[in-house]
């Protein structure tokens, strides 16, 4: 358990510091390892993710439903209709980029659409599938 728990301190301390995406993924891939010996982020598991519809919010039952089906693509809020910037890394370069701004949005956003918090796992692998060149 002191394992784990310095495990989950070491990722939260290097999140603090990650600058890209791919450190940033690297930090959730990290915290999910500790819990899940073995764990590889996957793109493929990220992009089902992404497109998972969930029956907790009818106006937004997926990620989709605010960023279209096309995370290269802009999108636009369910609810308030503000426009919102492309997901995918390849087409907004400032995307997964400051740890405090990625954790709020997936606190939030995992909230609204999944019900719950999203585990370490899923945002390593969402971060991998919007971070992979298309």
């Amino acid at each position: 358990m002191k394992t784990i728990t310095a495990l989950l301190l070491l990722g939260t301390s290097l999140l603090g510091h990650a600058e890209t995406p791919g450190q940033i993924g690297q930090t959730y891939a990290a915290e999910a390892a500790a819990r899940q010996p073995g764990f590889t982020p996957s793109a493929e598991r990220g992009k089902n993710f992404f497109h998972q519809r969930f029956a907790i919010n009818d106006k937004m039952p997926a990620c989709s439903s605010c960023h279209t089906d096309n995370p290269l693509a802009s999108g636009q809020h369910a609810v308030t209709g503000k426009t919102i910037r492309p997901l995918a890394v390849a087409t907004n370069g400032e995307r997964f980029t400051d740890p405090a701004k990625v954790e709020k949005w997936f606190g939030r956003n995992c909230k609204e659409v999944v019900g719950r918090a999203c585990s370490a796992a899923e945002k390593a692998d969402f971060i991998a599938y919007l971070s992979e060149g298309r």
